[in-house]
């Protein structure tokens, strides 16, 4: 069980079920993401950062190696590539280490 303020990552389809269920009343940010992918190395620190400022809001963190069928269900092409979701919907998306677009997406997303 992750605390707030912490990226929580999902290693199986049922843990990620159980984390869009959990956390359906608020934000969810999705950072799907590659061991071998040199944006994803570089935007974890920063989406980890994001995850201790914005404690209202659910971080999670999927491997796409890991979790294929997740990121084909999102849609996910390339890494990283980060999902807004709110009651279950996709209300947005960004594709790319876009630091600076990713902080604005979240604080505009949880107001």
């Amino acid at each position: 069980m992750a605390e707030e303020g912490q990226v929580i990552a999902c290693h199986n389809v049922e843990a990620w079920q159980a984390q869009l269920e959990k956390g359906k009343e608020k934000l969810i940010v999705v950072d799907f993401t590659a061991s071998w992918c040199p944006p994803c190395k570089f935007i974890a620190p920063i989406f980890a950062e994001l995850a201790k400022k914005f404690t209202n809001v659910t971080f999670l963190k999927v491997d796409v190696d890991e979790l294929k069928s997740v990121a084909a269900d999102c849609q996910v092409e390339a890494m990283p590539t980060f999902i807004f979701m709110k009651d279950g919907k996709t209300v947005d998306k960004i594709v790319g280490a876009d630091k600076d677009g990713l902080q604005a997406m979240v604080a505009k997303h949880s107001a």
